[in-house]
């Protein structure tokens, strides 16, 4: 078994700087691709300094490079003027909500989401890459503390979240001896010590080390505007993160998919570290892809108004899509679907996914076929005449990214979810003070949740005095070991109450607190 942070992609080394042969070799391929100035200062480099700039350009594929500005610079958009003919809502057949569905039905999907876990078909991606700099930390973001009164970072909130369903899955007929839920957990370079040294500081959060395994996503060189590869000193390459969507391709170059493989794993979760609420592995949402035999499958929140800036999934060309919310003109954002009265293009698309390995595997066949998407940025960059490194005042080159669901147009059966936004919807991406999507609206939709999930079991919230109700939520914290999505209270806290501000971290103790 692979243990943890054991996966990494693997770098060529050599003893020495090369042989002149193998150097001019480099040279000649470089200078055919177009790329040949990245040579300009290896004769003033040292031994090291050289060896460090062969070791990088001999592992990229900078044809693949030059293929992908191409694509990227030269293919039309896929959005043209008469969006309304290339736009499509989602057809009726792939779309649920258990906003709409009844309680059987969710119950339904529930337990054959419990029974894949119970076998040990489930697995978990998080898309971790990102750093906590917008919210004023360096360190990344799963680190970052939301000021819940246990002051647990999100990592862990995650974590005991899987710990919690291990624990119901193996309540279930036929169970495995032991059920896991590996969690794969993709870095940045950048992030990736912070990360596995947090895990190691924290004992894995109570999960067993040798499930947690730590990949890194993949890099893109950073490029001029004419597609020429810059560097940020005389021995080293620009480089930055290729997007959350890059992590199909490092699923495949770090090993990952021959870990799950390994496994036995048939059934993939992937979502994005700074959501305080996700159902981790959710078992409604897995059971509902494997009841509708999708490969792959979207959770989607219901738009708040039309003009919420926010991407939607759905049919682009008669292929499933995120559309961005700049991508939709007002006649379209504003249609109604006359069968129920909701926004013909009103799910809403919030990173969370569902995948079969055999997807997963089969991502390679069309990777070539996939959007890369611009960004057009301020980058530090080495003069090539002068040899100085320049911050410059101005864009002066782009970075290529993939976003995650670049994938679903390849997909052959597309499942999409629609979940309440309250109970599974609070993304972290603002500073604090913010007042929208930052961390006091992280810790007031979890408190409120809570609160929730006490009265939805027959309890009662009594607000005590000394209760300061920060953001206007009572503080009552119920940690993830206590109960996943409210289940498992009721035989607790029905016909009694609880006193706030309190914080409960096991069943045992919410038993002695409730009266």
């Amino acid at each position: 078994m692979i243990a943890a942070s054991s996966l990494s992609i693997q770098t060529p080394k050599h003893q020495e700087a090369g042989a002149p042969s193998d150097v001019r070799q480099l040279k000649e391929r470089y200078q055919a691709a177009g790329q040949g100035h990245l040579f300009t200062f290896y004769d003033d480099l040292s031994a090291d300094q050289q060896q460090q700039l062969i070791d990088q350009l001999e592992a990229l594929n900078v044809e693949r490079v030059n293929r992908i500005h191409q694509k990227a610079t030269t293919c039309p958009s896929p959005m043209l003027s008469n969006q309304s003919a290339l736009l499509a809502p989602l057809p009726e057949e792939c779309f649920d909500s258990t906003l709409e569905a009844s309680k059987d039905k969710i119950h339904e999907w529930e337990t054959i989401g419990l029974n894949q876990i119970s076998q040990n078909k489930v697995a978990v991606i998080l898309l971790a890459g990102g750093q906590g700099t917008r919210l004023g930390s360096s360190a990344p973001k799963g680190c970052y503390d939301i000021n819940l009164p246990s002051n647990k970072s999100l990592f862990q909130i995650q974590a005991e979240r899987i710990l919690k369903l291990q624990q119901l899955a193996q309540k279930q007929p036929g169970a495995a001896a032991e059920v896991v839920i590996p969690w794969y957990v993709m870095t940045s370079g950048p992030t990736r010590p912070a990360t596995v040294a947090f895990f190691q500081e924290n004992n894995y959060f109570g999960l067993s080390s040798s499930n947690i395994v730590f990949f890194e996503q993949g890099t893109l060189p950073c490029l001029t505007f004419d597609g020429k590869i810059m560097m940020e000193s005389k021995s080293q390459i620009a480089v930055a993160p290729d997007g959350n969507g890059g992590v199909y391709a490092a699923l495949r170059g770090t090993g990952v998919l021959t870990n799950m493989a390994e496994r036995k794993i048939e059934y993939l979760h992937a979502y994005c570290v700074d959501n305080c609420l996700v159902r981790v592995a959710d078992p409604v949402f897995i059971g509902y892809c494997v009841q509708k035999n999708a490969d792959c499958g979207a959770k989607v929140v219901r738009k708040n108004a039309p003009d919420e800036p926010v991407g939607v999934v759905c049919l682009r060309n008669k292929a499933f899509n995120v559309v961005e919310y700049s991508e939709i003109d007002e006649e379209v954002a504003h249609a109604i679907n006359p069968k129920n009265g909701q926004l013909a293009f009103g799910a809403g698309n919030i990173a969370n996914h569902f995948y079969t390995i055999d997807f997963l595997n089969r991502v390679e066949s069309f990777e070539c076929d996939l959007e890369y998407h611009i960004a057009r940025k301020k980058i530090k960059t080495l003069d090539m005449h002068t040899g100085e490194v320049i911050a410059p005042k101005q864009v002066n080159g782009m970075k290529l990214e993939m976003f995650v669901f670049d994938v679903f147009p390849f997909t052959e059966r597309m499942a999409v979810f629609e979940v309440d936004r309250r109970e599974e919807f609070s993304p972290l991406k603002n500073a604090p003070g913010t007042g929208q999507d930052c961390p006091e609206t992280s810790r007031r939709d979890i408190l409120q949740q809570h609160v929730r999930f006490i009265e939805a079991a027959g309890g009662k919230i009594i607000v005590g005095e000394s209760d300061e109700q920060l953001e206007g939520a009572p503080t009552l914290e119920l940690s993830p070991l206590v109960t996943y999505s409210g289940e498992g209270l009721a035989e607790i806290v029905a016909g009694k109450s609880i006193k706030t501000p309190i914080r409960i971290d096991s069943l045992e103790e919410l038993k002695s607190v409730a009266f």
